[in-house]
Formats: C-alpha cells, sequence, structure tokens
C-alpha cells in the first residue's frame, strides 16, 4: 500500500485558500495526478488543502473524504506557562496581545539555540516530558492524531503492534492525502517512530510537494512504512515554476527578504 501526502498550494491564510501562486502550482500537480495511479482520496478539512485537491479530483474524475485529523496540525505553545528559558524557544515569534499576555503560537519552528541545549525534545519518548510539551497542548492533539491514523490504517489491514504494524490484510492500493506541512511530520514521525520535532526541524517541504510511503512486509504478517520520497516538487520543475518559500526560513541571516 502506497500512501501519498501533498502539500496544499501556496497558502493565503487570511482567507483560507491559495494565492494566484498556490493556483498555478495546484493545477500543474493536476496534470500529473493520473501518473500516480490513486485509488482513493482524503482531504483536510481546511479551505487551502480542499482548494488544491480540487484540481487534481476533477482530472481524478472521484471524490476525496473529509478527514478532520488531516487538518493541519493545532497544538499551541503558550508562553504564558512557561519560564524565561522556555520562552526562548520562540523568542523571535512571540506577540503580546492587548490584554498584556501573550499570544499562543504554533509549536513547532523553535530555535535552533534552544534545542542545541535541549536535545530531549527530539528523544523519541523524551519529548513528552520537555518543557515545551509541558507549556503546549501537544501531547494531547498529537496522541488524538496519532489514534485516529492507526485507526485509519488498522481500516486498510495495517494495526499498529508496537514499533511495527500486523498485516492483517495486505493490499496495494495508493492512498492520496492532500493536507499541510505540519500535520504530514506528525504522521512521519509516528511511522518513523521518533519525536515530531525532528520532521518539524529539519524536513520543508514546499507546496504542493509529494512525500510517498510505501509498507514494507520482509517478514510474513510484520510491515513498516518506508518514506520514498520527501518533498518531491517535479511536477512544478516541468511546468517551469519555482517552488514558493512557503514552510523555510532564510538561507543566511542577512537575507533580509527571506523569513527569519
Amino acid at each position: 500500500m502506497r500512501i501519498l501526502i501533498f502539500r496544499h498550494g501556496d497558502p493565503n491564510y487570511e482567507i483560507d485558500g491559495l494565492t494566484d501562486k498556490g493556483k498555478v502550482e495546484a493545477e500543474l500537480l493536476a496534470k500529473q495526478i493520473k501518473s500516480y495511479g490513486i485509488d482513493e482520496a482524503y482531504v483536510s478539512p481546511l479551505g487551502r488543502a480542499r482548494a488544491t485537491a480540487d484540481y487534481s479530483l476533477k482530472e481524478l474524475g472521484v471524490e476525496a473524504e473529509v478527514l478532520d485529523w488531516l487538518q493541519e496540525f493545532p497544538a499551541y505553545f503558550d508562553a504564558n506557562k512557561a519560564d524565561p528559558e522556555t520562552r526562548g524557544a520562540y523568542k523571535n515569534e512571540l506577540k503580546v496581545g492587548s490584554d498584556g499576555t501573550y499570544e499562543k503560537r504554533i509549536v513547532w519552528d523553535m530555535m535552533p539555540s534552544y534545542f542545541a541545549e535541549h536535545p530531549e525534545v527530539f528523544g523519541a519518548k523524551a519529548w513528552r516530558d520537555s518543557e515545551v510539551a509541558k507549556a503546549s497542548n501537544i501531547l494531547e492533539i498529537y496522541d488524538h492524531v496519532i489514534e485516529c491514523f492507526d485507526e485509519f490504517l488498522k481500516k486498510q489491514g495495517y494495526e499498529r503492534n508496537e514499533n511495527v504494524y500486523k498485516v492483517n490484510g495486505g493490499n496495494e492500493k495508493v492512498l492520496a492525502f492532500f493536507c499541510h506541512f505540519g500535520i504530514t511530520c506528525v504522521l512521519l514521525s509516528r511511522l518513523w517512530n521518533v519525536s515530531p520535532f525532528i520532521p518539524m526541524q529539519f524536513l520543508a517541504m514546499a507546496p504542493t510537494s509529494l512525500t510517498e510511503i510505501v509498507t514494507e512486509e520482509r517478514e510474513k504478517g510484520i510491515a513498516i512504512f518506508r518514506t520514498l520520497r520527501i518533498g518531491d516538487i517535479t511536477h512544478l520543475t516541468v511546468g517551469n515554476e519555482e517552488p514558493s518559500f512557503s514552510a523555510r526560513f532564510c538561507e543566511r541571516f542577512e537575507n533580509e527578504n527571506e523569513r527569519h
């Protein structure tokens, strides 16, 4: 079984839709979509993912099932609950609201200076007891998402069993997810058995890029999921379209036109 995860196109977050560039990216993806042999499609409930999927679904002539847990990973860090050192994990992006308290912010994209001194955030289990986790709602939401993901895989014939999957009825279907960067990192962390902060901090997936995962059953009845490619933008290259910079930060600190 293959899972194809497509990130949405370049986003306009204000309207939860796509920019003009994002629409071009989604159109280019749709031109290649039939080559993937997709059997079933699933989509996030958020507008930018659904708008991206629409182009491809029209080409395929199918409808996608909306899965609420495929929405962008909604875990937030609450600096008001953190000590000064932990607040430093997000120092460049903390904002103070009109009431004088810190506004909540997404829990990933922490500063390298923080995780350099706090390797526990990358521990397979230690991250759950980290100060960042304690000052956020990540555990509750992460556990809900992976529970839903595991239940989804079980219905497909792959039942979670410790760090592997018991094959109750293997298949060769191709399943497409149209969703988001953050939730993709969470799903990968579950399949890889690692802290979600590892893919969140060290991967970047351009808008409309493809991440491909396939089952591998080297031993009868025992499967793992291998990642064949991450953030593939071949459809953009073929269409002579430069990938969006979304989800990335400045390559050099002096690059003031790039996000810091």
